[in-house]
């Protein structure tokens, strides 16, 4: 971040909004949408920096702002924050019109009110009332909150959008709380001192960039430690001003934030960021995260490559969302399977490809690779726990393969993958010393799934619901275990209680009522069990060790290579 120019700073309200700067929130960021639960937080906050005890400070996050000048900054990052404070401010200077009104100290009120509006707000010229403020709104809330807002006038009800309703509503919900707080007090001094230290007390860290480039590695850093920030409204900024800039007619910008809005509503706005990775990947050489902005901006210069991508994108969302639906109506019952598969060995490494091949392939060869990168899954991810980077890298280079026509038919991807395919040998061996700590609900559902095809290649009975209450995990060995399990050391069942081979099937009922009793009182319960592996533990073993648990697990592998399978790699 060393190379990058921007700079940070913790700043009050006051050091904001009183120095002489003006604040613009980009034409095509979000509109505001705080609601009264939003304004009731921010109440509370405000109400615990006065009266006994009062905080010292209230921290209110990260602002992230973009400048060429120090002078003219852009809301990237924060720019709700900063309408409802703008809102709040407006809704003391209201009260004390009402105190004016009321001809309590008209005078001194008068000049309070000028005062703080000249440094939290802007000037109202006194012969136009055109206000010259120092906060600037996006192109659907501005007219609004410059024509009524700031000069304080009546608010129509009907005709408006739904953003400035919400406007309208945060102005009279604050003006509420301070007329029944404050301004029923009568004192002009006492409402002016809430917003003259309520500016000290509330602070913000501000950091400040030169450029979009830079704006959006901040977003990536404070992402990664846990700040969640629009980077989708960065990326949309700067398509919308590259369109912006060509000199449009304005019906061509309105077209392109109504197509934008349908995306991100397919997708969500926090789901945004990873589909354009997943869709930019698909088609185009493998980029990083912290790289795909630089990448884009690159590679999407004018208006006509702006809408290149918006009609890729268009392509790709439903898609994108339905891999991650397994019950969604894109797919038929097959590929909801594998897709359901895929959701629960969290592997989206594959997306790229699966996004390529989707477009390109008809539905039963879709299907096949569908099944087979699920299988791949299986071996490389859920077994063998190995390293999902390069996997990312290679299922790219085989999707932007795909989208050029290099690679044309299932067995040319399929042979492309093949280093992501551990082969029997491999796949047995990492699969004899696998442990899934069924405590946590994710390894839980997939070792019932597990258990599931175990059962059916064994009794060539049909598919069970996994997920079925009805059933459950039975630790053979058990998680905690009592009397009749003393061969088995403290190191011994930590090493060996979340085996493979120490977890079979049972009934709900009849697990629970065997519990954690030796292993020759569950042997009876085992023999009687609908479940074929199940009574193979019961007729297989005398006792339950160590050396037991190993042995069935290495029968499992055999019967795990066979079922999770792709002939062509062998």
């Amino acid at each position: 971040m060393s190379a990058i120019n921007f700079n940070t700073s913790n700043q009050t309200y006051r050091q904001l909004m009183g120095n002489g700067l003006l604040f613009h929130v980009p034409r095509f960021q979000r509109d505001y949408s705080w609601t009264d639960e939003e304004w009731d937080d921010l109440w509370a906050d405000i109400q615990g920096l006065f009266g006994e005890d009062p905080e010292p400070a209230h921290y209110m996050g990260y602002l992230v702002l973009q400048s060429k000048d120090s002078k003219k900054f852009d809301i990237i990052d924060g720019q709700q924050r900063l309408t409802t404070l703008s809102i709040f401010t407006l809704a003391v200077l209201k009260n004390f019109d009402l105190l004016i009104e009321m001809r309590i100290d008209p005078e001194n009120n008068k000049r309070r009110q000028v005062q703080l509006r000249g440094s939290f707000i802007g000037y109202l010229d006194p012969v136009t009332l055109i206000p010259q403020s120092k906060l600037t709104l996006n192109r659907n809330n501005d007219a609004y909150y410059q024509n009524y807002l700031v000069p304080l006038l009546k608010s129509p009800v009907r005709g408006l959008k739904y953003t400035e309703h919400q406007m309208r509503k945060a102005f009279e919900w604050f003006d509420r709380k301070i007329k029944e707080e404050y301004t029923v007090k009568k004192d002009g001094a006492m409402l002016a001192s809430l917003l003259d230290h309520l500016t000290d007390k509330l602070f913000f860290t501000v950091i400040t960039v030169t450029d979009e480039l830079n704006a959006y590695k901040v977003f990536e850093t404070l992402n990664s430690r846990g700040v969640k920030l629009s980077a989708t409204d960065l990326l949309k900024n700067y398509l919308f001003s590259v369109v912006h800039r060509e000199g449009n007619d304005g019906l061509e910008l309105d077209k392109l934030d109504e197509r934008w809005q349908q995306l991100v509503g397919i997708l969500g706005s926090e789901s945004f960021p990873d589909f354009l990775r997943a869709h930019w990947n698909s088609r185009n050489k493998f980029v990083r995260a912290a790289n795909l902005f630089k990448t884009i901006r690159a590679q999407v210069a004018n208006r006509g490559q702006v809408f290149d991508l918006m009609r890729a994108m268009e392509m790709d969302a439903n898609t994108y969302v339905a891999l991650s639906r397994p019950e969604d109506d894109q797919w038929h019952a097959e590929q909801k399977r594998y897709v359901e598969e895929l959701s629960m060995f969290h592997v989206r490494q594959v997306y790229p490809l699966l996004l390529a091949a989707y477009r390109k392939f008809d539905n039963a060869d879709f299907t096949r690779l569908l099944k087979a990168c699920s299988i791949i899954s299986f071996r490389y991810n859920v077994i063998g726990n190995l390293p999902p980077n390069e996997q990312e890298r290679l299922y790219t280079g085989v999707a932007v393969q795909v989208h050029d026509g290099v690679v044309n038919t299932v067995n040319q991807v399929l042979g492309k993958l093949k280093p992501l395919y551990p082969d029997d040998e491999a796949f047995s061996r990492l699969f004899c010393d696998k442990q899934l700590k069924t405590s946590q609900a994710r390894n839980k559902r997939i070792v019932r799934y597990l258990l599931f095809k175990l059962e059916r290649r064994v009794s060539g009975g049909s598919d069970y619901d996994y997920d079925s209450d009805v059933f459950s995990i039975e630790h053979v060995l058990p998680e905690s275990p009592g009397l009749g399990w003393e061969q088995f050391g403290d190191a011994d069942h930590e090493a060996f209680v979340y085996r493979l081979g120490n977890m079979t099937l049972m009934k709900f009922n009849d697990n629970l009522e065997i519990g954690n009793a030796p292993f020759d009182v569950k042997k009876v319960k085992y023999a009687e069990s609908k479940f074929e592996i199940t009574r193979k533990i019961a007729t297989d073993n005398s006792e339950w060790t160590m050396a037991r648990i190993a042995e069935r697990q290495q029968w499992m592998a055999k019967q795990a290579t066979a079922i999770w399978r792709i002939a062509q790699l062998g």
